[in-house]
């Protein structure tokens, strides 16, 4: 009579700016029954969450613990690009007991999901992706900020490079554009890409579209979204909607260009998902190939939404077992 083994069982989180997730995972498998939400702005650090995570699995022994952080990754230190924590390796092994511990940015967990997230999470806005396995792909999140990461297949496996591209310029093609981002960087001094391409951003443009429109006004992102109606093109928050959409276009076409990614776009977080309804109706698609001349080189790129919304614990959960096979 033979015995299955037990579960290693691992233990994986993605933090973004508002909300943290954490579940178990055993090998690359996320164990969707033990996935909790927390909300940051009631914990004092990543630690405390951690704690009371595993203080609900009292006989668990965590053999790997991999993060997830929306901000920058080095030297085994992550900084939190929208919320006032610092996360290490020591701080992980002090709260899981787990030796084997990652930080991975948010992105580069999303591009590691890829490949494991079952195709009824894929919605496809345009294109087919290259059918070769070696080609290079993009993830583009949209969500309490913004950023992307390429990935690369290589012969020691999966590599997804960080990034902090949602703090370049943001696109300007024409004179409204330009006077979007004198609007914009009055907040931090720049026009980030980030300034309008994400759930505060949704926000700013709101504010933009209403003072050209002579009548100053704010709405917060949900209300905004909720304000979308397709056959009212006249309503400040369809032109919001589709400055949003234009923008977004443009800027996933300029990052196309930057990685080449013929093995597909695929577009994450909340605010991806929340405009995914609308992107073609709102020329998504046209202001991704407004490229002058490469306008038809355009043609190679696919762009899908990842609408799986625990995909970048999937990717941790990936990249912890590839480590451990390593």
């Amino acid at each position: 009579m033979s015995f299955s083994a037990a579960p290693r069982l691992t233990l994986v989180a993605d933090i973004g700016g508002t909300n943290t997730r954490v579940a178990l995972a055993d090998n690359k498998v996320l164990q969707e029954a033990t996935i909790r939400r927390f909300r940051n702005a009631d914990y004092p650090g990543l630690e405390t969450i951690l704690r009371e995570f595993l203080a609900g699995h009292a006989d668990l022994t965590c053999h790997g613990t991999c993060i997830a952080v929306a901000g920058p990754v080095a030297h085994g230190v992550a900084t939190m690009t929208n919320l006032d924590w610092i996360i290490d390796e020591p701080t992980l092994m002090r709260a899981t007991g787990a030796r084997n511990v990652a930080l991975l940015n948010d992105l580069q967990a999303q591009g590691h999901a890829l490949g494991h997230i079952v195709p009824e999470n894929l919605r496809p806005v345009f294109g087919v992706a290259s059918t070769d396995t070696q080609a290079a792909k993009l993830v583009i999140g949209v969500g309490t900020g913004f950023n992307a990461a390429p990935v690369h297949e290589t012969v020691g496996g999966r590599y997804v490079a960080a990034s902090e591209c949602g703090h370049v310029n943001m696109p300007v093609r024409n004179e409204a554009d330009l006077r979007l981002a004198r609007f914009v960087e009055t907040a931090h001094g720049f026009p980030g890409v980030e300034d309008v391409l994400s759930g505060r951003g949704l926000e700013r443009l709101f504010a933009f579209v209403s003072t050209e429109a002579g009548a100053p006004a704010e709405r917060s992102a949900a209300d905004i979204m909720a304000g979308i109606d397709l056959n009212d093109e006249s309503g400040l928050a369809n032109q919001t909607a589709r400055l949003f959409v234009r923008l977004l276009g443009a800027e996933a076409g300029n990052l196309a260009l930057t990685h080449l990614p013929f093995g597909g776009v695929y577009l994450c977080g909340g605010v991806s998902r929340a405009i995914a309804p609308y992107l073609e109706a709102m020329g998504f698609e046209a202001a991704f190939r407004d490229k002058g001349r490469f306008a038809g080189f355009m043609q190679n790129f696919s762009v899908a939404v990842i609408e799986d919304d625990y995909a970048a614990l999937t990717g941790c959960a990936v990249y912890l077992a590839q480590q451990k096979s390593e």
